[in-house]
């Protein structure tokens, strides 16, 4: 769940020995013969009830993404993460002030000025879309990656720019360490190498900490939203290359409940941490990070995008520090709109929005 980078603490080595998850659509097991993964689908997805969601790295993605396009999110949730643009694109803060604290707590006044200066330009939406979201915000107590005073400093930032306080839920767990806490399924087995217990991140940073904080999020996030009859669903793979942008693997995955494929089902982008892609982790968290039966049952897509290791990434960490832009820029625009990796996500939500092609009738 670190920055790439911080090798000190997780040695680049560990990010490179990937349990890889041979794929086709559904997912398969290692010792199947994989096939090309399709295309991501246009299915008409409702365009007004999109929301984000992310821990540790993908919490802090999942920020910069609803700061930049508000009008395009009702809601937000992060796990585990700091402040919006806490590094400010540096890896020295994000390292000693977005994960620690030795350099002292960020400035919220001073972030906020970089908000203001954004909005001006016109590099992120506007205040008054931003004031209308509903966020959930969750930190483990015991989180020893990122400090729980950053996920404190967050949610003062969202108190600022919520219309009102009753847009926002703010969930401690006491004895949670770093990581996305589940219930277990009755049918996944605990391994030491796939479920951390509640105070450690395990192989998988995945907490077997016998809370649904999927559900209670999604719950928060959609109050409207009641659950109905459960007819399947599928987790496929899909062809992430035609978003291809630095960091970005070249597949992802999404689950779709059989009665999304009519249309207007909301989408909930779900971005994993760092060392918690398929290609680290196989499918711990695609699969049971809890959100897939929520949205089965109420009638909802999960899109879970992935992110790759690389010599600038080796841990596979979303970019919330400036890494995927060019290294010519002083100040790097990867918590805008302008941002490579939000462009690439936004593409991909445009896309499950986008109407079906209708069959020619030639």
């Amino acid at each position: 769940m670190l920055p790439a980078p911080h090798l000190t603490l997780r040695p680049i080595a560990y990010a490179l020995l990937c349990v890889g998850v041979c794929v086709s659509a559904p997912l398969m097991a290692q010792d199947e013969t994989p096939s090309e993964p399709d295309d991501l689908p246009a299915l008409g997805a409702s365009v007004d009830q999109a929301s984000a969601v992310g821990v540790s790295s993908g919490g802090y993605m999942a920020t910069q993404l609803v700061v930049a396009w508000p009008e395009r999110f009702s809601g937000v949730g992060v796990l585990a993460a700091g402040p919006w643009s806490c590094a400010q694109g540096s890896l020295s803060l994000a390292l000693n002030q977005c994960m620690m604290t030795r350099r002292g707590a960020p400035s919220l006044d001073e972030l906020e000025a970089r908000h203001q200066r954004y909005i001006e330009l016109k590099q992120v939406g506007s205040e008054e879309a931003l004031s209308q979201l509903r966020a959930y915000l969750w930190h483990g107590e015991e989180d020893d990656v990122v400090e729980p005073l950053l996920g404190d400093l967050l949610a003062e930032q969202w108190q600022q720019w919520l219309a009102s306080p009753d847009q926002l839920r703010v969930a401690r767990s006491e004895n949670a360490g770093h990581g996305w806490p589940v219930r277990l399924p009755s049918e996944a087995a605990p391994g030491p190498q796939e479920w951390g217990d509640c105070r450690q991140g395990g192989g998988s940073y995945v907490l077997a900490c016998d809370e649904d904080i999927a559900g209670d999020m999604l719950d928060w996030l959609y109050p409207e939203r009641e659950a109905s009859a459960q007819n399947g669903a599928a987790l496929t793979a899909f062809d992430q290359s035609e978003f291809a942008v630095k960091g970005l693997a070249d597949t992802g995955y999404v689950f779709i409940p059989e009665g999304c494929a009519a249309g207007e089902c909301p989408v909930t982008l779900a971005l994993h941490g760092c060392q918690m892609s398929a290609n680290a982790i196989g499918d711990t968290f695609v699969r049971y990070s809890g959100l897939n039966a929520w949205a089965e049952a109420h009638q909802q897509i999960v899109l879970y995008p992935q992110a790759e290791s690389s010599i600038a990434n080796p841990q596979g960490c979303w970019d919330w520090w400036g890494f995927a832009e060019s290294t010519w820029q002083l100040s790097p625009q990867h918590d805008t709109r302008n941002g490579t990796q939000i462009g690439a996500l936004m593409a991909m939500l445009d896309r499950l929005q986008a109407a079906p092609e209708q069959p020619s009738t030639d």
